[in-house]
């Protein structure tokens, strides 16, 4: 493989995820992340779109941080299929040499990002939950050079057990999936501008275009629970599918939705959409009920970040309380419909 010049490579990218012509939450995620880690490398943010006649979506991605943006304008991007996009993406960072491009570890996006890094011959670190830029290797090694200026990439490991953190000091760009609902979005500044740069990724039809058939919506109204204020999340301990009655009140009641760990999508109770964890989705409501949930790490990475916590568990030794900013150790079934009750007897008072 030939050598690079790490020093041609320059600036923070995001690949501006739309389906559409809407952009998706983690774009903004990202954009938020890589203002964070462009202001100590001293450089622009740069989002990357792709799709087809989505002009209209760059004042967005302007006032959400993004310094430039790069359009790949094309009929072939309408809807996202890997290879299309993947050549677009290559070019780009072909053309436009990132130092660092991240990538949302959406269903699109833990397609598109491996397919890509393989293209320009680089890393990628999956999942990440955590992004900074610091030095390589972390604690200096006798003998090694130690780089600076290095995005520092981690992500849990061995099912949670451990964190991971992952540097490409050789290669560029440095690419990363960010899990979806970790990064603070950046606060908008409406009105603001960002140079557009309209490229034309020549793409190519060959033998691994697939063709869509057909795209089917869900009619299912889905509720989003990382958007949920209000989480009352239920574990093992609420015992079945009809005891989540009970959560569905408290829930009513608060005018929140309900969630679960995923001990409680393994035995069918809720769908995987309601998962909260390391392998469901991670959540930031202001306030998060922990009911009948022991508090298993791949569960708390989910949902340390909720502004207040109240876990209910009868054990009074669940890890759960750890987290928990309020705890109360007794049996679910009487507690929680009193809570209701108490809560709907407030609001009736009002």
């Amino acid at each position: 493989m030939q050598n690079i010049n790490l020093e041609d490579y320059k600036g923070v990218y995001v690949f501006a995820q739309q389906v559409d012509n809407e952009l998706s939450g983690i774009a903004f995620e990202l954009l938020g992340e890589a203002g964070r880690l462009a202001k100590p490398l001293n450089t622009e943010v740069t989002a990357v779109l792709l799709g087809s006649n989505v002009g209209n979506l760059v004042d967005q991605l302007a006032e959400y941080g993004a310094d430039k943006v790069i359009v790949v304008d094309n009929p072939e991007l309408e809807t996202y299929r890997t290879e299309p996009y993947a050549q677009a993406l290559t070019a780009v960072i072909n053309e436009f040499k990132p130092e660092i491009m991240l990538v949302g570890a959406t269903a699109i996006g833990r397609d598109l990002g491996p397919t890509v890094s393989a293209r320009v011959a680089t890393g990628l670190t999956a999942d990440c939950t955590v992004l900074e830029i610091g030095d390589f290797p972390i604690n200096p090694i006798p003998g090694r050079e130690q780089k600076h200026n290095q995005l520092l990439m981690t992500r849990p490991a061995f099912g949670g057990n451990t964190i991971a953190t992952i540097a490409c000091p050789d290669h560029r760009p440095q690419m990363a999936t960010v899990r979806a609902g970790v990064m603070q979005k950046a606060e908008p500044k409406p009105g603001a501008k960002a140079e557009v740069i309209n490229f034309d990724a020549k793409l190519e039809k060959n033998s691994k275009y697939v063709e869509i058939q057909e795209v089917i919506k869900s009619v299912a109204e889905t509720v989003d629970i990382m958007d949920a204020k209000i989480l009352v999340s239920g574990g093992r301990g609420v015992g079945s599918a009809e005891n989540f009655k009970l959560l569905e009140d408290l829930a009513e009641a608060l005018g929140g939705e309900v969630s679960c760990s995923r001990a409680v999508t393994d035995n069918g109770w809720l769908p995987v959409d309601r998962q909260v964890g390391q392998t469901g989705k991670t959540v930031r409501p202001q306030v998060y009920f922990a009911i009948g949930i022991s508090g298993a790490i791949q569960h708390v990475a989910g949902m340390e970040e909720s502004d207040l916590i109240i876990a209910i568990n009868k054990d009074e030794d669940a890890p759960i309380f750890d987290v928990a900013d309020y705890g109360i150790v007794g049996d679910l079934n009487k507690i929680v419909p009193q809570l209701t009750a108490a809560i709907k007897a407030a609001e009736a008072n009002k």
